[in-house]
């Protein structure tokens, strides 16, 4: 798009801002909203023909019905239809209606001029897309109406509705995904394919089939656990707890009592010893388990606080009688995380503390919260309210006065879920919870890409004071440059999202934000250490700034100086307060490496098969903190499988299933295209062209869960859990089928590398102790994703398996009842099947095995 098409898109989004003379009123809106039908079809990943230039597209039909009676005084003009497309559109076809671009992925459906628009006719417009919608839910929900003067409102037939029986948003606008042929793949050479219940029936039998009852059901698994001999410890009437200082264990020993131990008063002794005297890191820990009681030995109170979760863990599965037991135990790596975009999508400071209660159960100790983007800023910064006041919300307001821009289907309204903001309060309760289980927050604000709520926050805070006459007050944080004509496009569409780097007021700005976070964290008593500045850069900014080009010709710097100058200055100003500073890896890779602290976190951000080896270990060689985060594995809102009714981005990955986080090899980048498979589902070779230099390390391993996608606090649970378990066992422990990294060797795809036979067996212990925790996720009320269950049927038999143990399995033959499935069974018809939790209280979804 043309910088004067921009202008004249957002011109006329902006003239709906101004009360004018409207066809219709209010009333007559609302009725049009209650009364239109949308139906939205995607009919092709591969279609015929692309737009010119397009190697690859997608073809979707948008389907508009209007009610079979208008207003008496309705015209076409009157009908402006606002709706997100997360891909851009390259060509829309239509006799009536021209497709705008707002800005990011709102778009503005309007009448062509002269068009007569007709109750009960169905309005079909066509729109090739680049990329592929391969998932119902790239379909973004709630289309609204709006017209001038009137307030906005929903299209009531694009509204989520819940299924009752799963519990799972659906989008009833949309039409079903099945043709394969047409749908599941889009470019050239994709080997991928839906997972149908007879293709998953395969792949958990290749997993080894139903795993047998697990004994010591620890997670992550221990480096060592072993059974002593002797009769089971009765803890359900309590034990007597000794320990030095309770109030760091408090938490831990919270959960100990709720797994079924009956108090810390009086029964079998449990002492708890930590300190130099132990002579244990400090998150190792051994626990012992006899007719003597139970003793802890721990590094620290942070190590003993682990082998109490783990204790927990066994005796909730033992019924609160443990059989003796002995476990040695260290982690892996000193950092392990999990990010939370909370920017795109809001989610809940209820959910966050639940969150963090299962981190520290599964020994997870980093929590990095993604609080500004694009789409939000959602953390209450007192001496700037704007940010959340105006940041915090997305509405139909042109002006984004009052709110942002209404993008990923936000709706007009500026309710629901996806909107609102964490008070300090909120943030200072989060911070408590985490300090009480041993888990750093590492709080983020992207910058200076993806800093668009900033921006406009920052510019509703100028246009009040301005109006109360304070100009210079009003352009401390201004972080728009008036006369700055540049014309550039971040990857998700927006043409003003990226801070200006060369203006002052933009380092005032990140100066006053981190001193009110770095004091909330000292507050809480848990002193800012780490400091994310995203670090996400937008190609093609800043080259018409007449600040930069000043800058540019003062310091003989180019306008790709800039970028890393940037990050340069504001990591030195983190260091200058004691906090490191991280992030990611892409923009951390191009600063100079002697102009950073030596102190700096890297989340490595490359893909597996997309140059991530070199730079994991690039980066890792500069001496920094190398955390591998990588989109193919880790980016936990991609989906579980590719199947057109999985939720997720699938840009990184199609496929990122348990087993496939389980087999990942953080520390041997390139064995895993031994066992794994690239996006197109082929395999491949990975070389080691930047070899780890002697006496350097990875970091750790961290899952992501962006939130452009995750629109409610359950649905994040079903994309973290159960795939997150498989990353916090990678992250702590270290499989015995993993090769020893060997500097320069290379991997092909199924060359027997890496011993998949060894992958398999510890998978199957693995997924045995998965069966035993969903049980204790029932109990904390944590909605994770049921997999639907594996089929096919032989010869009139119908044979089923499940991704985990302990998910019973129910099916329905042809219009019968619904019968628990207990093995191999004679059908007569077409079947569908379930799984439900161990609690019984969910069911997946329901899928179908075709006699």
């Amino acid at each position: 798009m043309t910088k004067l098409k921009q202008l004249l898109a957002l011109s006329a989004f902006a003239a709906a801002a101004v009360p004018a003379a409207a066809s219709v009123t209010q009333t007559d809106l609302d009725r049009l909203a209650a009364g239109t039908d949308v139906r939205f079809t995607v009919v092709a990943n591969k279609p015929d023909k692309c737009p010119s230039g397009e190697p690859n597209c997608f073809l979707a039909e948008l389907r508009i019905k209007l009610p079979d009676r208008l207003p008496a005084k309705f015209e076409a003009d009157d009908l402006n239809l606002y709706l997100s497309l997360v891909t851009t559109p390259q060509q829309v076809d239509s006799d009536q209606f021209e497709l705008v671009g707002i800005n990011g992925d709102l778009h503005v459906l309007r009448a062509k001029k002269g068009v007569r628009l007709e109750g009960g006719r169905n309005y079909t417009v066509r729109i090739w897309g680049s990329g592929h919608f391969y998932s119902t839910y790239y379909v973004m929900p709630n289309l609204y109406l709006a017209a001038d003067g009137l307030g906005a409102r929903t299209i009531e037939a694009t509204r989520p509705v819940l299924d009752p029986e799963t519990g799972l948003e659906t989008l009833p606008f949309v039409a079903p995904m099945t043709e394969e042929a047409k749908l599941a793949v889009g470019s050239p050479g994709d080997e991928t394919r839906w997972l149908t219940p007879e293709r998953a029936f395969a792949r958990y039998a290749d997993h080894g089939g139903t795993p047998t009852k697990p004994d010591v059901v620890i997670l992550p698994t221990p480096v060592k656990a072993a059974r002593l001999p002797g009769a089971p410890l009765d803890l359900r009437r309590g034990v007597r707890l000794v320990a030095g200082d309770r109030a760091p264990l408090q938490t831990a020993l919270n959960q100990l009592v709720a797994s079924g131990v009956g108090g810390l008063s009086s029964g079998p002794e449990l002492r708890v010893e930590t300190g130099a005297a132990t002579r244990l890191t400090p998150e190792a820990y051994r626990i012992t388990a006899n007719a003597a009681g139970i003793r802890i030995r721990a590094g620290s109170p942070a190590g003993a606080a682990l082998a109490l979760r783990s204790l927990a863990q066994q005796v909730a599965w033992e019924g609160g009688r443990l059989r003796p037991l002995s476990v040695e135990d260290s982690p892996r790596f000193p950092f392990r995380g999990l990010h939370v975009d909370v920017a795109r999508n809001f989610h809940s400071k209820e959910a966050l503390l639940k969150l963090v209660e299962q981190m520290a159960v599964y020994k997870l100790n980093r929590l990095h919260l993604h609080l500004g983007d694009d789409e939000g800023w959602r953390l209450e910064i007192k001496a700037l309210p704007e940010l959340t006041e105006v940041g915090g919300f997305r509405c139909h307001d042109p002006s984004e006065t009052r709110c942002l821009l209404p993008q990923l289907g936000a709706g007009p309204e500026g309710r629901g879920p996806v909107n609102g903001y964490l008070s300090q309060a909120d943030y200072l309760d989060i911070l408590a919870a985490a300090k009480a289980r041993n888990i750093e927050v590492i709080p983020s604000f992207d910058m200076p890409g993806h800093s668009r709520a900033a921006m406009r926050s920052m510019e509703a805070r100028y246009r009040r004071l301005v109006a109360e006459g304070r100009p210079a007050e009003a352009e401390l944080y201004r972080l728009v440059e008036p006369g700055d004509t540049t014309v550039y496009r971040s990857v998700q569409n927006y043409s003003d999202n990226t801070l200006n780097v060369c203006r002052e007021s933009t380092y005032r700005f990140i100066d006053t934000v981190i001193g009110e976070v770095a004091a909330l964290h000292a507050a809480a008593g848990t002193p800012l250490k780490t400091y994310h500045i995203g670090a996400d850069e937008t190609a093609g900014a800043w080259t018409q700034s007449p600040a930069c080009k000043a800058l540019m010709a003062s310091t003989g710097r180019t306008a790709k100086d800039l970028g890393p100058m940037f990050i340069e200055r504001v990591a030195k100003s983190l260091d200058s307060k004691g906090i490191e500073v991280a992030g990611w890896s892409d923009g951390l890779g191009h600063v100079d490496p002697k102009k950073m602290p030596r102190a700096v976190q890297s989340n490595i951000w490359g893909g597996l098969f997309g140059g991530g080896v070199a730079e994991a270990y690039d980066h890792a060689n500069r001496g920094w903190r190398a955390v591998i985060s990588m989109p193919t594995v880790a980016y936990f809102d991609s989906p579980y499988a590719p199947d057109a009714l999985e939720r997720g981005y699938d840009w990184p990955s199609r496929d990122t299933d348990s087993f496939k986080v389980f087999a990942f090899m953080p520390e041997n980048l390139a064995a895993n295209a031994s066992v794994m498979t690239d996006l197109a589902s082929r395999g491949q070779t990975l070389a080691d062209p930047t070899p780890l230099a002697p006496g350097r390390r990875i970091e750790g391993l961290q899952a992501q869960l962006w939130s452009e996608t995750v629109r409610s606090d359950d649905q994040a649970e079903y994309m973290l859990f159960p795939r997150l378990l498989a990353l916090a066992e990678r992250a702590w422990h270290r499989g015995a089928w993993e090769p020893d990294y060997k500097a320069g060797t290379s991997y092909s795809f199924g060359d027997g590398k890496v011993d998949r036979a060894a992958l398999v067996r510890d998978w199957q212990s693995f997924a045995g102790r998965v069966g035993a925790q969903l049980r204790a996720l029932d109990r904390e009320g944590i909605d994770y994703r049921l997999a639907p269950p594996g089929a096919r049927i032989v010869g009139g038999t119908l044979s089923a398996n499940a991704e985990f143990p302990g998910m019973p399995i129910e099916y329905r033959d042809g219009d019968g009842p619904w019968r628990t499935y207990t093995g191999p069974v004679a059908v007569t018809g077409d079947v569908q099947l379930r799984t439900r939790s161990p609690d019984t209280r969910r069911a997946s979804r329901i899928v179908t095995v075709e006699r």
